[in-house]
């Protein structure tokens, strides 16, 4: 809800597409510093403890975004700090939340998992920015971030909830310094399969993100209001969820890198209908379409890396994965809004979907082992055993490769 109802925001503070695109710098910046040393802590620490921390700070961050807006005081410039004050707490949640997946599953279950945990989130994405605009037009704009700040309890609960969570760690004790993230850093590097994968996420999000120009396309392009620019913006989670759903109930997936790259190719060509028309019915189904796609290469990059990555050094790889990941669309965000300012909304979309489509088939021709990734390569991560005691577990070591 909160995203959504923020792009929304900005719009109001700010109409100049620039505006926009300075959501993106806010954010880019928090996860290139903190990314690393995130992932280096997750490797560390109890990724568990690590998210309790996090997510009660998220939950106080998005109570003092309401608060400012209930009393009349924001500026958009509270808006950029709040933002970049969550990234920062992104930065050293992310890498725990996603690494803490393969220690709750057996490796054989561990696609499904991540296929389950991805409906999940999309599901979420799809009820929240429906709802953001509802909640928007008839109880204000402080009301949708009021509403996310008490979502975080029941984060907290879940965690509560789940208990010990058994987790290895490198034999040679890992720090918080420049060793252990050239370590993380290195392991990518060695693995082609994990870097080409990163990259081709970086290149596809950076061209064909603009979600900050929806609140534009809606109001100028498709001329509709607040309702209809909720139901649009979660057009792309509805397409992700139904995909995700597909793919949860498939027991193996083969020829996973040219459905990878395939679904990346047709991302683009979405972008670009959704950039050319004037339809709110086109429109929608475009949007969905683009989550249809995302929602397959999400999927596989997800699956590839987490099951080629050991359970040591798992945070590390998703903290620089976070960078690509985050990154991508982030600076995205600044070039739809550079552009949509300088030759208007439509051809940053338009021109982002093409250099999508470029960049991808550029990456599938440098990195030719993507396209003949099968998926039946031989899995480094998952949980060996039933959880057991949480001390003696998370105290486990394992040798390093």
């Amino acid at each position: 809800m909160q995203i959504w109802a923020l792009f929304w925001h900005i719009n109001q503070l700010n109409e100049n597409p620039i505006a926009l695109g300075g959501i993106g710098a806010a954010r880019v910046l928090p996860i290139i510093i903190f990314s690393l040393i995130g992932g280096v802590m997750a490797d560390s620490r109890d990724r568990r403890k690590i998210m309790f921390v996090t997510q009660s700070i998220a939950a106080l961050l998005m109570l003092s975004l309401a608060l400012f807006t209930q009393f009349g005081q924001i500026t958009i410039w509270h808006v950029y700090i709040v933002t970049a004050l969550q990234a920062t707490v992104a930065a050293f949640d992310a890498p725990s939340r996603q690494a803490l997946i393969p220690n709750l599953l057996p490796k054989e279950d561990l696609p499904n998992g991540f296929s389950m945990t991805f409906t999940a989130f999309q599901a979420g994405s799809v009820i929240g920015p429906a709802l953001s605009g509802i909640v928007i037009a008839f109880a204000g704009q402080e009301a949708v971030y009021y509403f996310n700040a008490f979502s975080f309890l029941a984060v907290i609960f879940a965690l509560f909830m789940i208990g010990d969570v058994p987790q290895t760690l490198a034999e040679k004790p890992v720090g918080l310094g420049i060793e252990s993230i050239r370590e993380g850093i290195q392991f990518i590097l060695s693995k082609q399969i994990i870097f080409s994968s990163m990259i081709l996420d970086f290149v596809a999000t950076f061209f064909a993100s603009a979600s900050t120009l929806m609140p534009i396309i809606a109001k100028d392009v498709l001329k509709v209001g607040v309702e209809e620019y909720g139901y649009l913006s979660a057009a792309q989670a509805f397409g992700a969820v139904s995909v995700a759903l597909v793919i949860s109930q498939v027991k193996e997936i083969r020829k996973q890198g040219l459905w990878l790259l395939g679904s990346v190719i047709f991302f683009g060509f979405a972008a670009i209908l959704f950039g050319i028309t004037k339809s709110f019915i086109i429109a929608w189904i475009s949007v969905a379409l683009m989550g249809a796609s995302d929602g397959v290469s999400t999927i596989i990059r997800n699956t590839i890396r987490q099951l080629q990555t050991p359970d040591y050094i798992r945070g590390r790889m998703t903290s620089v994965n976070q960078i690509f990941f985050q990154g991508g669309p982030q600076l995205g965000e600044i070039r739809a809004g550079v552009v949509a300012q300088l030759f208007g909304a439509p051809y940053a979309i338009v021109s982002g979907g093409i250099g999508c489509i470029i960049g991808t088939l550029a990456i599938a021709w440098k990195w030719n082992h993507l396209p003949k990734f099968n998926g039946d390569e031989p899995i480094e991560a998952g949980a060996t055993s039933a959880p057991s005691t949480g001390a003696s577990m998370i105290a486990n070591r394992v040798r390093k490769p």
